[in-house]
């Protein structure tokens, strides 16, 4: 079984922590990125990232002088959103590191499939960007089916907890022999399961962790999940695990 996340907007340097295990298997491409968005003019830059003049003056900067194989920080303590806060990596026991190392990938526009203790440095792209570099229109012709092929486990079973705009890059390459599973955390509200951005991001970071502590290796092990959300056997099915916000 593995589970795919997304990555957070927001990123941090911490080199002093833990020591990085290797670098992003698709560094490579990474680099081909580094060097086209390093090619656009300013203003073609803000509008590949769609954000305002300051954040993309540091982008801009951070991407003139970035070196993907210095100053790195392991990518689950790069990443700063909400998902990552509840994860809580910055105290996990080293069983757990483990567990995520061997289990979890981090699905990312920039560095593609990142393992949880790769070597990453701060960047600014998302999936949904229309970069169009090596000629392609976006970065999900860029990527291609490549993603797909790195985080499919032995044994086909994947466990979605990345929005959509990430876990699409796989879900178009699945084959009838695989088992996606997405999982939904939601609240109902006149009979219907509603998901809230910020409450499904949280419950996404403490379920990873929820994983580590059981060394879940089955999706049937994730229904036992009961922090803040409870699985509903009733609205679930083979292909969505839906959990119900506890009240």
């Amino acid at each position: 079984m593995r589970i795919i996340i997304a990555p957070a907007k927001q990123m941090k340097v911490d080199t002093d922590t833990f020591d990085c295990a290797e670098l992003p298997v698709f560094i490579d491409k990474a680099e081909n990125l580094k060097d086209y968005i390093n090619g656009l003019t300013f203003v073609e830059q803000k509008r590949l990232w769609a954000c305002s003049d300051k954040i993309a003056q540091e982008n801009h900067e951070r991407f003139a002088e970035m070196d993907l194989r210095k100053c790195l920080t392991p990518a689950i303590l790069a990443y700063d959103g909400i998902q990552y806060t509840y994860m809580a990596p910055a105290v996990f026991e080293q069983r757990y590191f483990d567990y995520v190392q061997a289990n979890v990938r981090i699905l990312s526009g920039f560095y593609g499939s990142v393992k949880p203790m790769d070597g990453v440095v701060p960047y600014r792209l998302e999936m949904q960007a229309k970069a169009k570099a090596d000629g392609c229109k976006n970065l999900y012709e860029f990527w291609g089916d490549s993603l797909y092929r790195e985080v499919l486990p032995e044994d086909r079973v994947i466990v979605n907890l990345a929005s959509k705009e990430y876990s699409k890059c796989i879900e178009k390459y699945l084959q009838p022999q695989d088992r996606f599973i997405t999982v939904v955390f939601g609240e109902l509200q006149n009979g219907r399961v509603v998901q809230k951005g910020v409450y499904a991001k949280m419950a996404r970071g403490e379920m990873v962790r929820f994983a580590a502590e059981v060394n879940a290796h089955s999706p049937e092990e994730l229904k036992a999940f009961d922090r803040g959300y409870r699985f509903d056997r009733e609205r679930s099915t083979e292909a969505e695990y839906v959990f119900i916000k506890i009240i």
